[in-house]
């Protein structure tokens, strides 16, 4: 297909061939942003060809020896989607980390230790016990998250051999993440919408910075989309009126859309949690499924955590079948992914998140920790939250405003976000 840049096109091309050829040890990062419609994705990809550097054609390790170019992005769902559309890419996590988690033993160490200590207590002079104090609450630090996985930086990532990264959705990468990857010394190329949210705690390391290229120009077919008119207009902070703005956009009160609507009007995204559960709830009763955990019947469900020895990435939507509960805390089912890839053999789902859909619980995962272990993470996926949903679009959304900000400029980031998942029909309900 023929491509004609605009001249802010050109020159954006023009500007990161010139930086990869002649200025990568002055500047390690270049920044491209622009916001939704003004064609980041076909510059990079112009971009690219005019540098001459080679894309693998898959992220298999025996390709790491022709590998110039590596593609990343914050979330699994966004780096599947660059898979899907011929780019192979994978996490930023799964590209430079390795993963670290307690093992029982050490788990029953720092407990046993802990309880000695408290027992202790009582017979101990002041100075004794002062310090005894002080390491029973390091101790207690220390269990708080102890069931955490911990990513310790990967010396033998394949960034030390690529020539050029490539990263994508980099509203979402904080200033720790930044540091690991600048750490590797390779020239890397970000790709980012400044009006995008942020990461849930922070700031985006990579959007703080002035850009290199800022993308401006909303293209004609972009431009004529009533979906970026609206998205512009939330950026910008314009009240978007309610009513018609083409056949497949709305802007509806609340409560003038039913659970059966949300049902067939496609993805849904809120704000909040405790919304996502809500709608969760309201949804799947409206579908047919009243029982608080699958019974393999079409139900949408949806990964909560990567899973790379089974191809499961976090954001990705599965369908199950041959369900059977096991346990308090576990079912076992089969998979197939939203791809229609059917996973070999029987696994393991952890029911807490399902639970808390019919009675929240903060303290659950911090309970159950040690009998999540191995279990798959999955959750109702009619309504997911805006950050779940940054890096994924879909043909039909609803965005459902529950009010989430704490200033008006969070509001506008989270509402464009949130419009900007859609492709062609919008409903917003405020």
């Amino acid at each position: 297909m023929s491509f004609t840049p605009s001249p802010q096109q050109a020159d954006a091309i023009r500007a990161i061939v010139d930086w990869f050829q002649n200025r990568t040890h002055q500047q390690q990062v270049f920044r491209l942003f622009g916001y939704a419609g003004s064609g980041k994705s076909t510059v990079i990809t112009y971009a690219i060809q005019a540098i001459g550097i080679d894309v693998a054609a898959s992220g298999d390790e025996e390709d790491a020896a022709r590998r110039r170019i590596l593609f990343a992005a914050f979330t699994g769902k966004a780096a599947l989607v660059m898979t899907r559309k011929g780019t192979p890419a994978s996490t930023i996590h799964s590209l430079i980390y390795r993963v670290s988690e307690a093992t029982p033993e050490e788990i029953d160490r720092v407990e046993r230790e802990l309880l000695d200590l408290q027992r202790g207590l009582g017979r101990m002079a002041p100075a004794e016990r002062a310090f005894a104090e002080m390491q029973i609450s390091k101790l207690q630090l220390r269990l708080a998250d102890i069931h955490k996985p911990t990513f310790l930086l990967n010396e033998q990532s394949l960034v030390r051999d690529a020539d050029l990264i490539v990263l994508d959705e980099v509203s979402m990468v904080g200033p720790e993440m930044a540091a690991d990857l600048l750490a590797f010394g390779k020239p890397i190329l970000v790709l980012g919408d400044p009006g995008q949210l942020p990461p849930i705690k922070g700031t985006g390391a990579f959007t703080e910075a002035k850009p290199d290229i800022m993308l401006t120009e909303i293209h004609r077919q972009a431009g004529e989309s009533a979906i970026i008119r609206l998205a512009t207009m939330a950026r910008q902070g314009v009240d978007i009126p309610p009513g018609e703005h083409d056949a497949h956009v709305w802007k509806l009160p609340r409560n003038a859309v039913r659970p059966e609507q949300m049902l067939r009007g496609g993805q849904v995204i809120c704000g909040r949690n405790d919304t996502r559960r809500w709608l969760n709830s309201q949804i799947k009763q409206a579908a047919g499924f009243p029982a608080p955990y699958p019974a393999g019947q079409d139900e949408k469900l949806i990964c909560l955590k990567n899973r790379h020895d089974l191809g499961l990435v976090n954001g990705m939507f599965l369908s199950l079948a041959e369900i059977r509960h096991e346990s308090e805390l576990a079912f076992s089912a089969t998979i197939t992914t939203e791809d229609g890839v059917a996973i070999s053999g029987r696994h393991r789902f952890y029911k807490g998140h399902y639970d808390d859909h019919v009675r929240y619980d903060r303290e659950r995962l911090t309970r159950d920790y040690r009998e999540m272990r191995g279990l798959i993470e999955s959750s109702w996926g009619y309504a997911i939250t805006c950050h779940k949903a940054q890096g994924s679009q879909w043909e039909n959304v609803v965005v459902y405003d529950d009010g989430l900000s704490r200033t008006a400029e969070d509001r506008n980031r989270w509402l464009y976000t949130a419009i900007t998942r859609a492709e062609r029909g919008l409903v917003i309900l405020d």
